[in-house]
């Protein structure tokens, strides 16, 4: 039967041969768990005195376990110190040394992807730190599914503040990033009766099966220089759409004010739903940040933004201002899903917000964005003339057309090669063909001191010749 140890050092679960004296049973067992690797190089073990107290045996037969396995070179025992398992015991397998960050390409310039190097740690440390200070009892008990009410309103006051929302603490979710965000609003509109989402085209490709799993039925309605074809979006039947109004994905276009206006119009009038994907609207260089969508119909849109593009994806943070009529449909899914987010991250983000802290790292950010898409323009002016990036007025990716006959599939491919991580446009399109083959180039996660070289290991996979039968995008 398996015997268990808890202390300070390890937790194990321990299974005791029988048939044999304590002892060796005990020996055994511990061997066994160095071998497999249940006990690791550098574990510290319990005390011989509180191993034996625990498995009520002498501690003479715990000593002896011990000293046969440090001969046998399982364990060190130093005077004065710890028990440990040996660095390399014996038949243990060395630590891996691979690591996935080993295995990512010298430059990367996928588009979405922050600067991770950036995270700031220190903010988000004291914040942690005074959230666990200041927390409460009743905090740490399952509590409003929607989220914890201090984050709630420091949330709410925020979007106010810098989006010009309609966004009020009472219809507030927070959630685990925007992968979930976007899934429960699908899951209430398909409650209320959405059969038909329209979805921008070139566009987030990722929510599509989120919205297929839900049964809906997809439409793709182009995207132009000034935004979604509103005009095209009331034709296609669609109940409900998703929209990037403020920097559209991936082609960086602004809504312009008129079709703004007129997509609000459309949703009042047809009884209409639109999600807007608010992803990195307060990254903005060329104009004033522009107001969110949901300020001209809180009642039919549902907003959603999250921490991923500010701070970092692994924050696993994001938020909804929910039109009323969604708000009981919205908090009963979440409490299904997850019966609530983590107090604690939650307050912790609200003391980024309330302190200053979360503006000042967004201020500091977009200086760094700004100067960053300046090198990558030079850069790529410098080696490849022709190319222009385009839909730069936000965020940190652009797009760049590729010279006639070059396939977006060829140079992605050298560009691997040549140790550079670039998305094609194709990856972003659902059924628009009438595109040139394009590159969608991220400058979030790369120093501006490799960019003049990312530039031209890239400008080189696209001056490759063609591989004889590639097939274009």
């Amino acid at each position: 039967m398996a015997q268990n140890w808890t202390s300070l050092e390890v937790v194990l679960a321990l299974a005791l041969p029988q048939g044999a004296r304590f002892g060796r049973r005990l020996q055994s067992a511990l061997r066994d768990a160095v071998r497999d690797g249940r006990l690791g190089p550098g574990d510290i073990l319990p005390s011989t005195r509180g191993l034996a107290a625990e498995l009520d045996v002498a501690r003479g037969t715990v000593v002896q376990v011990y000293e046969q396995l440090a001969a046998e070179g399982y364990l060190v025992a130093t005077p004065g110190a710890r028990t440990r398992v040996a660095a390399r015991a014996a038949g243990h397998p060395p630590p891996s040394r691979v690591h996935d960050h080993a295995r990512r390409p010298r430059h990367d310039l996928r588009p979405g992807v922050p600067d991770l190097s950036r995270f700031p740690s220190g903010d988000w440390s004291w914040a942690l730190a005074e959230a666990a200070r200041r927390v409460r009892p009743i905090d740490l008990d399952y509590g409003d599914a929607r989220g914890h009410p201090r984050a709630l309103d420091a949330i709410a006051a925020h979007l106010r503040r810098a989006r010009a929302a309609d966004a009020r603490p009472d219809a507030m979710v927070i959630g685990t990033g925007f992968a979930q965000c976007v899934a429960l609003a699908i899951d209430a509109l398909t409650d209320h009766g959405v059969r038909v989402l329209a979805v921008e085209d070139p566009g987030d490709r990722s929510v599509d099966e989120i919205a297929r799993r839900a049964g809906l039925e997809l439409r793709a309605i182009p995207v132009d220089g000034d935004g979604i074809d509103v005009d095209c979006l009331a034709a296609s039947g669609a109940e409900a759409v998703i929209v990037t109004p403020a920097h559209q994905s991936p082609m960086g276009a602004v809504l312009s004010p008129g079709r703004r206006t007129a997509l609000a119009d459309w949703a009042v009038r047809t009884g209409g739903w639109i999600v807007e994907d608010d992803y990195d609207s307060e990254f903005r260089y060329d104009r004033q940040p522009i107001g969110a969508l949901q300020g001209l119909a809180p009642d039919r849109v549902l907003l959603i933004g999250s921490a991923s593009k500010t701070h970092a994806p692994g924050l696993r943070l994001a938020w909804m201002a929910v039109p009323p009529a969604l708000v009981d449909t919205i908090r009963a899914a979440k409490r299904a899903a997850d019966r609530g987010g983590p107090a604690i991250d939650q307050l912790a983000f609200a003391l980024l917000i309330e302190s200053g802290r979360h503006d000042r790292h967004v201020r500091a950010m977009r200086a760094v964005y700004r100067a960053r898409r300046e090198a990558l323009v030079t850069a790529l002016a410098r080696v490849v003339p022709n190319l222009r990036l385009t839909g730069l007025a936000a965020g940190f990716h652009g797009v760049v057309a590729l010279p006639l006959g070059r396939s977006e599939a060829a140079v992605v491919a050298a560009a691997a090669e040549r140790s550079v991580d670039v998305v094609s446009l194709g990856a972003s399109t659902l059924a628009r063909r009438d595109l040139p083959p394009s590159l969608v180039i991220g400058f979030g996660n790369i120093d501006a001191a490799e960019l003049p070289d990312a530039a031209t290991r890239l400008a080189a996979a696209i001056g490759d010749p063609e591989p004889a039968r590639t097939t274009p995008r």
